[in-house]
């Protein structure tokens, strides 16, 4: 059985546990708890910070879409961990927190004017506040980093962070949310060579509702589509990420998996080209990654994010090293 919960489809649990990569030193740094926001929306997180004097640089990691904890644990994996211990085993801390659906799911399901803004942004502006006035850190050395919607959010976070220093996107979509969910179920089902009748069903199921999301203008009925009304949609499309992306004067990193499905090289291929010629923008791929950024083999599938692994240590030494080039 395979079910949607924002942009993943997946199968049933399983019982491995999460490992700690081998490259963290954990003697090199602390986590604390801390809490993002205050009052009606306030968030767990945690603050990773290394064991070194003053001046430290720093990273606030944005989840992608659904109901992400802390560590954007999915399956075994939990890539914000990864990055997390594996930056600050290289000096640079992390602020990661639970993300405002995972923590209010109810509360904000019911939100008939829910947005990116209330989802996502609100937080990541709220995160910055916290790590600007934690003590060590340098505050000209705040980046943001956005793995799947929270890349593709970046250029809407970069219009209202002029104090961060630079972005990172992990596997932006650049295509209609919508387009992503139809793409990614037509390539799931079509993984055993062959569209069963029972899932040819669904996705003429899932036709039906993308067209009605297409559809959509100021006057649509409160008609819930993928767990979120109208509003959601509307603002999503009034979004230009790629215009809004070439207004970005700081430095930014794109990196992008070559296996991945979800966010596929299409859409990278569309950063590359809107923001071709830009001296701030540095894009890389890599061969043997999928939209988590762990490493398999073959075609990705849904079955691989219930395998267990790591972000291996050359995407934190990548990141770790475009930081501590930013002037």
């Amino acid at each position: 059985k395979k079910e949607i919960s924002g942009l993943w489809f997946l199968p049933p649990g399983t019982s491995l546990e999460y490992k700690i990569p081998a490259y963290v030193k954990p003697d090199s740094f602390t986590e604390k708890e801390v809490t993002v926001g205050a009052g009606e929306w306030e968030l767990p997180g945690t603050l990773t910070v290394p064991k070194v004097a003053g001046n430290i640089p720093a990273v606030i990691l944005v989840h992608g879409s659904g109901p992400n904890d802390r560590d954007e644990t999915v399956g075994t994996n939990k890539p914000f961990k990864d990055l997390a211990l594996g930056l600050a085993s290289r000096g640079i801390a992390t602020l990661r927190y639970e993300k405002r659906t995972k923590t209010y799911g109810e509360k904000m399901g019911s939100m008939k004017e829910l947005t990116v803004k209330e989802e996502t942004v609100d937080d990541v502006l709220e995160g910055l506040k916290l790590i600007q006035n934690t003590e060590g850190i340098d505050r000209d050395k705040i980046f943001i980093l956005g793995h799947s919607l929270g890349g593709t959010l970046i250029p809407k976070i970069a219009v209202l962070t002029p104090d961060a220093a630079g972005f990172i996107i992990l596997a932006g979509a650049t295509l209609p949310l919508e387009d992503k969910i139809l793409e990614q179920i037509n390539y799931i089902y079509s993984l055993d060579g062959n569209i069963s009748d029972e899932e040819q069903v669904k996705v003429d199921e899932i036709k039906k509702i993308v067209k009605k999301i297409k559809g959509l203008n100021e006057n649509s009925p409160d008609e819930a589509l993928y767990g979120v009304y109208p509003k959601y949609w509307l603002d999503l499309r009034a979004y230009n990420i790629l215009d809004t992306a070439k207004q970005i004067k700081q430095p930014l990193l794109i990196l992008q998996g070559e296996r991945d499905y979800q966010v596929t090289l299409e859409d990278f291929k569309l950063w590359k080209s809107a923001l071709a010629g830009q001296k701030n923008v540095e894009f890389k791929t890599y061969p043997l990654l999928n939209h988590l950024f762990i490493e398999g083999e073959g075609k990705s599938s849904p079955d691989e994010y219930m395998q267990g692994g790591n972000i291996p240590e050359y995407i934190i030494k990548d990141i770790s090293d475009w930081i501590k080039k930013v002037k």
